[in-house]
């Protein structure tokens, strides 16, 4: 299978930390974090990856060359503007012919992704989306679901109170070609405001995959410095 890793965020809430590199660079016990995202993948067989660059891309493109380092063969997709989660997918769209996995690269995550691969595979949908508990939604996508894990709604960014399910987009998608259908070319488009909330407006299977594994986000500079000390004290799971 074949993986896009989204790198193109400008991460300016970590601002200063993020003048002169990407967000998915800033380094954890000695390594970026985006090392750690390949190594993941790595990990669990994937040995095609393409990145989406776009702040300070040689910081990326320098470190990482083709990837061969971590057995992989990593190629570049570089954004003049950035276009947004799913228009970054929508422009590498010739590199995709059979269902693939998409995944943020700025936090980190043990996510056992055969498992993922595995739910995917069983309920036969068309898009599935990791899910991770959170208590505060309020900064992320969230998923109401059914019994069964069918996500009836995805709303991004709610605002306090207004859904009851805890269930956030962990930032691990996994696809089938055909949603690429779904996301118009040429301007911004996101996985959580326009193409799962059109999937499933339309009544395609999109499913989620409750995670009890990890996730470490690191979306604030106090998030980013207690993974920080997280890693230096050899306190995470990962490949």
């Amino acid at each position: 299978m074949k993986a896009m890793l989204l790198a193109a965020g400008e991460g300016r809430r970590l601002r200063s930390l993020t003048d002169r590199i990407p967000k998915p660079m800033l380094r954890i016990a000695g390594r970026p974090i985006l090392e750690y995202n390949i190594r993941l993948l790595a990990y669990y067989g994937f040995r095609e990856i393409i990145i989406n660059l776009y702040h300070c891309p040689e910081v990326v493109t320098d470190y990482f060359g083709d990837g061969s380092r971590w057995g992989v063969s990593i190629r570049y997709s570089l954004e003049e503007k950035l276009l947004g989660t799913a228009g970054a997918v929508k422009r590498v769209q010739a590199f995709f012919d059979q269902t693939f996995l998409v995944m943020y690269g700025d936090n980190l995550t043990n996510c056992n992704l055969n498992a993922l691969l595995a739910r995917h595979r069983a309920t036969s949908a068309m898009a599935t989306v990791a899910l991770f508990y959170r208590q505060d939604v309020s900064a992320s996508g969230v998923a109401v679901l059914s019994e069964e894990d069918r996500i009836r709604r995805f709303i991004e960014k709610p605002q306090m109170n207004s859904v009851s399910s805890h269930w956030v987009n962990a930032g691990l998608l996994v696809l089938e070609p055909q949603v690429l259908q779904f996301i118009p070319e040429d301007h911004p488009v996101d996985f959580g405001y326009d193409v799962l909330p059109a999937l499933i407006a339309e009544g395609l299977p999109v499913f989620g995959y409750r995670m009890t594994e990890k996730l470490w986000w690191i979306d604030t500079p106090e998030a980013y410095e207690q993974v920080r000390l997280l890693g230096e004290k050899g306190g995470l799971e990962l490949p």
